[in-house]
């Protein structure tokens, strides 16, 4: 799915776009464009280009189905205390893990490197 076709205002201001690079639980590597001016999170980007984010809580860090881990050295906002507690209590947690749906898509996270988080059987 493109995004550009969300917004017309991205289709006429590119710059409003950014990459995001995503390997899925398979290995395979996407290059995702996210528009910043939509107050978009990380998990409704995923789930619009079809990668197998659940999102069960709806970006209400009240599950972990959006759990992914973050490789480059972006500066994200700290978790807030809900996200941290859901993390506490899901599964292959890692010191770069975050819920997607609590990363807010701005211009600063161009190159964002993210993998998807396995899901427990």
């Amino acid at each position: 799915m493109d995004l550009r076709r969300l917004s017309t205002k991205c289709i006429t201001d590119l710059e409003k776009l950014i990459t995001i690079t995503c390997t899925d639980r398979e290995g395979e590597k996407y290059s995702l464009e996210a528009p910043t001016d939509m107050n978009l999170n990380l998990m409704e980007v995923l789930r619009a280009h079809d990668l197998p984010v659940e999102g069960v809580c709806g970006g209400m860090a009240l599950c972990a189905s959006c759990h992914c881990y973050i490789h480059s050295d972006h500066e994200l906002s700290d978790p807030s205390e809900d996200e941290e507690d859901m993390l506490d209590q899901a599964f292959f947690v890692e010191d770069n893990s975050r819920l997607s749906c609590q990363i807010k898509i701005e211009e600063s996270l161009d190159g964002l490197d993210v993998e998807l988080a396995p899901v427990s059987e």
